[in-house]
Order: C-alpha cells, then structure tokens, then sequence
C-alpha cells in the first residue's frame, strides 16, 4: 500500500479538477467542449486503476478518490444536463433515481458493517455507455446534431438498463453482506 502522492491519484486528481472547468463550458454554452471534456474525464477512468496496478501503487486513498471522481462527473453531468436541457428527462430521471437507491442501500450496508461490494464487469460496462451517451447528448446539443442525439438516445436506453440490473445484483449482494456481517456479530 502506498500514500498519497502517487501517479495514479494524481490522474484522479486531475478528474475532479476538471469538473469545474467542465461547469464552466456549460454555463458559457459551449456544450460541445463540454460534452468532449465530459469524455475525456470518462475515458480516463480506467487509466488510474491501471497504473495503480501496472506500477504497484495502489492506496487507500486512491480507492476512494477514483470512485468518487466518476460518481462525482457523473453527478454533476446529470443534474446540469437536465437543468440546461441538455439530457432528455427519462435519461437523467433514471440515472437519478438509481444512484438515489443505491446510495441510500450503501449508507444501509455501512451501518451495517459491510465495507466493500465487489465491482462488476457488468456495472463498468454499463457506466461506459452512459459515459457514452451523456457525452454525445451535450456534443450533440452543442454542434446540432441529430443523428448523434438519436445514437446517444439508443446507447443511453442501454446503459440503463442494464444500470438496472447491476443495481439489484448490488442490492443482493448487500443483502448478502448484511447477512454475513450479522452471522459473524452473532458468533462473536
């Protein structure tokens, strides 16, 4: 395990500081820049697990700080895209209502004593479409194009769904973890 100051946090860093700037392309109306930093903080996503891996630094602190700055993107892309009119309403309603769900089920799980769920192969499938999508919607809005709206729309529906069904495998491996949390309280 290694501290903070390593290559791999700095990446994670950089993402949660281009969330200002992404912001800022929204509120000045240039959506397309927007939507085209939005991809660039999605497709580097995967860049800093890799290097944690790749150069033996993974840490604690970076455990946290990569999920918290896609969250974070993500977050911030929906409530903004929906304020601005970027995302259709049943686009970012459910994303919404998901992370509602499943943010309220970990705060359950950790009052509970569960302090990590296993990511799935299939959860990053489905953030990667929606990463996909939410960017073509704002260079789409921004550039005026309908073909990649209609493709951002199809990509979106997907990414959805199976959103869907990654959260109920999630919420059953909570329920999993609880039970085993209060099996091990009980033994002891």
């Amino acid at each position: 395990m290694h501290g903070i100051a390593t290559i791999p946090n700095a990446v994670s860093i950089l993402r949660l500081l281009l969330i200002p700037v992404f912001v800022w392309l929204v509120v000045v109306e240039q959506t397309a820049w927007a939507g085209a930093l939005l991809g660039f903080i999605g497709a580097t996503d995967w860049i800093d697990g890799y290097l944690a891996r790749r150069l033996d630094q993974v840490s604690e602190v970076g455990k946290m700080l990569d999920p918290i700055a896609d969250r974070l993107a993500v977050v911030v892309a929906v409530i903004l895209g929906l304020v601005v009119g970027v995302l259709p309403g049943w686009f970012a309603w459910g994303i919404i209502i998901r992370e509602v769900v499943i943010g309220a089920g970990a705060v359950y799980g950790w009052t509970r004593g569960v302090r990590r769920l296993d990511v799935r192969w299939l959860g990053k499938t489905a953030t990667f479409l929606l990463y996909f999508a939410i960017t073509g919607f704002y260079i789409a809005e921004g550039l005026d194009l309908t073909w990649l709206w209609w493709g951002s729309a199809a990509l979106g529906l997907a990414g959805l769904v199976l959103y869907y069904v990654v959260a109920f495998s999630y919420l059953g491996d909570m329920r999993t973890a609880i039970a085993a949390e209060d099996g091990d309280q009980s033994a002891g």
